[in-house]
């Protein structure tokens, strides 16, 4: 399964958005009946499109992403791993620091790879196309069009954990509790992003909250791998990656 993958060649990542205005009567008239239409294909009957707005995070057409953790493993003994995130209101200066971050990750790893929990259905497709709506290039790395299956360089550890079983999901949570991890959900879960953001204003709640994450991530993928683990005092924030 991870034939000649070098752990420190591994950049983890996870992303936390939320919709791109805090209700549905703040977006413009256009993207009002968009939204409607788009959410007549999951809201129940009796449900309106402003009652199920909250959701409209998860959808690249209609969020927006406020915070990018990113984590690398040191392998010397013990293993520690180093964190950066990326958070910025203004969407698309997030992207250009995190684009010029894995331009300079990829161009120093030969074999450099990302990681993320359902990266290859959510994070890093909701990435790509963000870049594309703020008018900025993908980055090689994040860039599989083209490209043969095996010549895209992304690990997913939800897809690990299936084993094939395409009909198969498991949430970050569930797996880290099954391995024996820490959860990372010990303040806030994904459901409450929105709101953390948007009500009250807590961006540094969510940039905590998500490099909980990474570090999950980082931790399963070991675990995978029946590499050693990474203490809680082995974990670092830097200002460069």
């Amino acid at each position: 399964m991870f034939a000649n993958l070098q752990i420190d060649d591994v950049l983890f990542l996870d992303i936390e958005t939320v919709p791109l205005a805090p209700s549905l009567e703040k977006l413009d008239e256009t993207m009002q009946k968009l939204w409607d239409k788009k959410s007549r294909n999951f809201r129940l009957p009796d449900q309106t499109a402003a009652d199920v707005y909250e959701r409209a995070g998860i959808y690249s057409e209609f969020g927006k992403i406020i915070c990018i953790s990113v984590g690398f493993i040191k392998t010397k003994d013990p293993f520690s791993i180093r964190l950066k995130s990326f958070y910025n209101d203004d969407e698309k200066l997030l992207l250009k620091d995190f684009s010029a971050m894995l331009q300079k990750f990829s161009s120093s790893k030969r074999e450099a790879v990302l990681c993320a929990h359902n990266g290859k259905e959510f994070d890093f497709p909701y990435i790509a196309r963000r870049m594309i709506i703020n008018s900025l290039q993908i980055p090689g790395l994040l860039d599989n069009a083209g490209k043969k299956p095996w010549e895209v360089r992304h690990l997913d550890t939800m897809d690990l954990w299936k084993f094939g079983d395409h009909k198969n999901f498991t949430s970050l949570e569930l797996l880290a509790t099954v391995l024996g991890i820490e959860s990372p959900k010990d303040d806030i879960d994904g459901s409450m992003v929105a709101s953390v953001y948007w009500a009250n204003n807590d961006l540094d709640r969510i940039v905590r909250y998500c490099e909980r994450d990474v570090i999950t991530i980082a931790r399963i993928l070991l675990r995978l791998m029946n590499l050693p683990g990474i203490a809680d005092d082995s974990i670092e924030s830097v200002t460069q990656i």
